[in-house]
This record gives C-alpha cells, structure tokens and sequence, in this order.
C-alpha cells in the first residue's frame, strides 16, 4: 500500500463481529468464604434467543476503536458498516485503510462493494488468533455477565455505554490488540530507500 500510494498514510485496522442477546453470560467471581455469588439471570425460553452483534473496527497500534450495533450480519449491511468505518476515519486519497477481517462469507462475497481507498486483507482460515478485534469481547462482555436484560433494548443501552467508555481507554484498547509483530506504522517507500 505504502508503494501503490506514496502521497498518502496507511493505517492497519482489523474488524470483527460478536453476537451478544438475551441470553445470559454466566462467569465465576470471588466471595467471601461460606457466602454464595448471586448472579441475577432468568432464562427466558421464548425471548432467548434474541441477538444483536456487535462490530468493533480497532486500530492496535493507537488503541482507537469505533462499534456499530447490527441486527443481523449480511452483506448489504457489512457494505453500510464498511462505508460508514471509512467515513468515520477519515479514508480518502491521503489515508489508506488497510484492514484485516477473516474469511465471513459476508466479508469477501465478489458482490460486496469496498469503499474507495479501504483494502480488505483477510486472515488465514481458521486463525482467530491472529484478529485483534477478537480481544475486544473480553472487555465488552464485562458490561453483560451476570446480569439480566428483560429486553434488547436495555443490553443495547449497556452496551453501547460500556463501548463509549472503552473508547476514552485508548491505552487499555492498545495493551490488548497490539500484538508484538502487528505493524505500529507503516513506513513510505522512499524513507526506506533513503536510509
């Protein structure tokens, strides 16, 4: 990317989904010894099985993130996502979105319109490892376990308040996606050659 466009900066994002619902998200906590942890969920067997999905676009090397909520996942919808990402970081000729998705049907379906200057890089299959979005649910789940939501609705509001202040923890963000061989900048072809 630096050598197909050396007039412009390139920034590495990576992008995934995350279904969150009505079902609850049960996890262990520590009590005093003898007193037993309540955690208030009720399974709702008709309303279970309602979701939402989360998509989180992170940028390691900054720490900065950007969440859309979605109903469901497909490919008009990853379109609006995509267009709206780039809008929102400013892609155009002089910045260059690199990003990195895995292999989603919807992600690299040939009838999927990339908006200008972003470029889809896709992950080997069956690597969720390398995705550095995925090490953002641990800490967006942290606003839904243990707890009950009586509707959609209200798991929306938690969970959008819970993404808003992640967003102002650019360091907590950085700590967790950056992974020690993941580019913190991209160098232009001509710095290279000169040094």
């Amino acid at each position: 990317m630096a050598a197909a466009f050396p007039a412009a900066r390139v920034e590495v994002w990576a992008t995934d989904e995350h279904r969150i619902g009505l079902k609850p998200l049960l996890h262990k906590v520590w009590a005093m010894p003898g007193q037993r942890p309540l955690a208030p969920v009720q399974h709702r067997y008709q309303h279970r099985y309602q979701w939402r999905y989360l998509v989180g676009f992170v940028h390691p090397a900054s720490g900065r993130t950007i969440f859309h909520l979605a109903s469901t996942v497909s490919i008009p919808l990853f379109e609006v996502e995509l267009a709206a990402f780039a809008r929102q970081v400013g892609a155009g000729p002089t910045k260059q979105i690199v990003l990195v998705l895995d292999r989603a049907g919807w992600h690299r379906s040939p009838r999927l319109r990339v908006p200008e200057h972003v470029h889809l890089l896709f992950l080997p299959p069956y690597s969720p490892e390398l995705q550095p979005s995925e090490h953002l649910w641990p800490l967006t789940n942290t606003a839904l376990v243990n707890r009950h939501f009586a509707t959609l609705d209200a798991l929306e509001e938690a969970q959008a308040a819970r993404c808003a202040s992640l967003q102002r923890r650019p360091d907590l963000i950085r700590s967790t996606t950056c992974f020690a061989w993941w580019p913190k900048r991209i160098r232009k072809l001509q710095q290279l050659n000169s040094s």
